[in-house]
């Protein structure tokens, strides 16, 4: 690993810590030759998968676009951050392990919509309203109607 300091390539590892449940690997690093240390990180590189989306166009999957309708779903609501990743972690981990180079944009908001109505049921209402593009509110009543008659089963 190469310094950032003195850009040597002998380095030694001084401590190493699992993240995100063994996903990644930080470790400190002392340069042989100045004596600096640094952090670097290792994580397995993703598979390029290929989202189709609903008009057939392909595009790249993008953790950040996944992210950002996520994050808008749970706008001021009693949720933390860690949590907010751990449900796109999860999302992620869903898509890659299905061993497909392309999945379509359907498959991965099913996915997401599962995780949501489990994790907070306003964040789920809110995230369907846009991804099923409710018409009129009778139509988002009755989606609230559902959840409430789950959580009675439940």
């Amino acid at each position: 690993m190469k310094c950032p300091y003195c850009h040597q390539n002998d380095s030694k590892v001084i401590d190493s810590r699992d993240l995100r449940g063994g996903e990644s690997i930080r470790r400190r690093r002392e340069c042989l030759k100045c004596g600096h240390r640094f952090t670097t990180y290792e994580r397995v590189e993703p598979i390029n998968i290929l989202v189709i989306k609903k008009d057939g166009n392909r595009q790249e999957y993008n953790r950040q676009k996944l992210s950002k309708g996520v994050y808008t779903a749970f706008t001021k609501r009693p949720v933390k951050a860690e949590s907010i990743e751990q449900l796109i972690d999860e999302v992620e981990s869903e898509i890659f392990r299905s061993g497909e180079l392309e999945v379509s944009s359907r498959q991965i908001g099913e996915i997401l919509m599962e995780k949501l109505r489990q994790t907070d049921s306003l964040a789920y209402i809110r995230f369907a309203s846009v991804y099923r593009e409710f018409a009129d509110l009778n139509v988002m009543r009755s989606e609230i109607e559902k959840l409430n008659e789950e959580d009675k089963l439940n």
